[in-house]
Formats: structure tokens, C-alpha cells, sequence
């Protein structure tokens, strides 16, 4: 093999060594990041996350440009994201007592930014526009700082409501909504912040990306299949408490511990993939040109 032909091989065994002294630096925080997943449902998928930018970035690996010049300033921007964190946590937020979740979303932030910095100074600037979406889908493996997470699940909850006290007149059935209580003939009703759906949600929004990323050409189209998870999420979700509902009212109120209520969850999502499938097939036909009719000359 020639010089010129092992060169780009070395960038490369650099990166990896680079990887993998990150990994060893932050190997508590990676191990408690994967303790949390085991045990909160919710963050079940983050082990998923690094294998699925593994694979697209194999997807594409016969298209990837070849290894540039180091994107430096870029990577010492990236670098210095890493410190400034990693400084705030040692000398503001540690001193603190912080729950699993607000300690794993600063450190594995800083991780995930050193991690960057590592990509802009082995690969240059065009391997990193092709990697972009790989990259930054390693967002997901940060944990929802606790603020985070109860806002997003008050927003889920309130959503649902709004939309299950709509299904609910609509169907004609006497009904009196007081916050996340409703008040239904012979039975009351609550949406528990168990019911959010937030997990279903996260999984139904990361799988807009996917989709988008991999079936979509325009970024705009891509943003609307992402944006149109919101919806489908509280309406998804407002759906099940209004068959919930429906169930307890009409046959009875142990229907509350029926299997529909406590494992009919994944039911409820594929209903909501149609749609999403649906509007995929939509906005992939509006992408295709037409080819100009050819002309032949004589």
C-alpha cells in the first residue's frame, strides 16, 4: 500500500483513539446514563441512539466525501462548549443536589460536545455536512432535565384533555371537565401525569425524523412530518381517554383496569403511525419532478 493511500486511515485511528479516551473520561456518567435507561421506561431507547447514527452514516458510507482539512475553529468551538459545561457543573450545579436527570443532561451534554469537537478536527468540513443528521440525533441520548420533562408532560396532559373534552361532547355523552378531572356519568376520570403518553410521543417524533431524514428532500418537507407529531400526539392521546371513558361509562367502571387502559398503548400508537405514514407518502410525491419532456433534433 502507498503512503498517499494510508493516509486517510490515519485520521481516522486518531478519531477513534480520541473516542475512546472521551469514553473513558466520562464513563460514569455513560454508566449511569445506561443505569436510568434500564430502569425509566421512558429513556428505554437511548442505548438505540448511537447504533442508529452508526448505521446511517453506514448507509451512506459509499457516498461520504473524502477526509478534509480539520474544521479547527469549529472544533475549538466545540471544545470550548465542552469546558464552559463541564466547568459550570464542577463549580455551580455540582454543589447542588440535583436528581439523576439534571446531573446525566449537563455531563452527557458536554460529552456529546467534546464528541463534535473530536468529528470537526479528524474529518474536515464536507464529511461533516454529509454526517450532520448522524450527529445530531445523539441529542436523544440526553436525558430531559426534570423542568424539561414535567413541562412537556403539563403540556402533553392539558392537550389530551383539551382534545378527549372535545371527543367527548362531540359523542353527546353529559360530561363536565374541572382541569384534568372529568366528571362522567357514575365515574370520574383523570388524566395522571401517567397518562401523558410522553414516551409514545418522543418515540413517534424520533421516528419523524428518521423517516424525513431518510424518504425527504427538502428540509421544509422534513420539519412538517417532525411538527406534525404535535398534533397526532395529543390527539392519539385525547382519543384513548375518550374510549377509556366511553368503556368505563357504558360497560363499567373496572374497565379502568382493563388491558386497553394498562397495555393498550402500543394499539393507540400504530393508530397514530397512519396518519404519519400517510402525510410521509404525501409530502415524498410533492418532491418528485417530472422530468422535461425530452426533444429530438433532426
Amino acid at each position: 500500500m502507498s503512503v498517499d493511500e494510508a493516509k486517510p486511515s490515519a485520521p481516522l485511528r486518531k478519531f477513534f483513539l480520541a473516542t475512546a479516551i472521551l469514553v473513558v473520561c466520562f464513563g460514569k456518567p455513560l454508566f449511569d446514563l445506561l443505569r436510568i435507561a434500564a430502569k425509566d421506561d421512558l429513556y428505554s431507547y437511548i442505548p438505540l441512539i448511537p447504533l442508529i447514527s452508526i448505521y446511517l452514516v453506514w448507509l451512506q458510507k459509499k457516498s461520504l466525501p473524502r477526509l478534509s482539512e480539520p474544521a479547527r475553529k469549529l472544533a475549538a468551538l466545540f471544545f470550548a462548549g465542552g469546558l464552559t459545561t463541564i466547568a459550570v457543573y464542577l463549580f455551580v450545579v455540582r454543589s447542588a443536589s440535583l436528581a439523576d436527570e439534571d446531573y446525566l443532561a449537563v455531563t452527557i451534554f458536554a460529552f456529546l460536545l467534546f464528541f463534535t469537537g473530536a468529528c470537526c478536527l479528524f474529518f474536515g468540513k464536507e464529511m461533516l455536512r454529509a454526517i450532520a443528521f448522524p450527529i445530531g440525533l445523539l441529542v436523544f441520548m440526553i436525558p430531559f432535565p426534570e423542568f424539561v420533562r414535567h413541562g412537556i408532560e403539563t403540556f402533553l396532559q392539558c392537550g389530551s384533555a383539551f382534545v378527549a373534552a372535545g371527543l367527548f361532547k362531540l359523542s353527546g355523552m353529559p360530561v363536565y371537565q374541572d382541569g384534568l378531572m372529568f366528571r362522567l356519568p357514575g365515574f370520574n376520570l383523570e388524566v395522571a401525569t401517567e397518562c401523558s403518553g410522553i414516551r409514545s410521543s418522543l418515540m413517534l417524533f424520533i421516528m419523524s425524523l428518521l423517516t424525513g431524514y431518510l424518504f425527504l428532500r427538502k428540509p421544509w418537507n422534513r420539519t412538517m412530518l417532525a411538527l406534525a407529531v404535535i398534533p397526532l400526539a395529543l390527539l392519539r392521546n385525547g382519543f384513548r381517554v375518550f374510549v377509556i371513558g366511553q368503556l368505563c361509562v357504558r360497560v363499567g367502571p373496572e374497565m379502568i383496569n382493563s388491558p386497553i387502559h394498562r397495555h393498550g398503548g402500543p394499539l393507540f400508537f400504530i393508530l397514530a403511525l397512519l396518519p404519519l405514514f400517510l402525510l410521509l407518502i404525501f409530502l415524498r410525491k410533492s418532491e418528485r419532478v417530472k422530468s422535461p419532456p425530452q426533444t429530438s433534433k433532426i
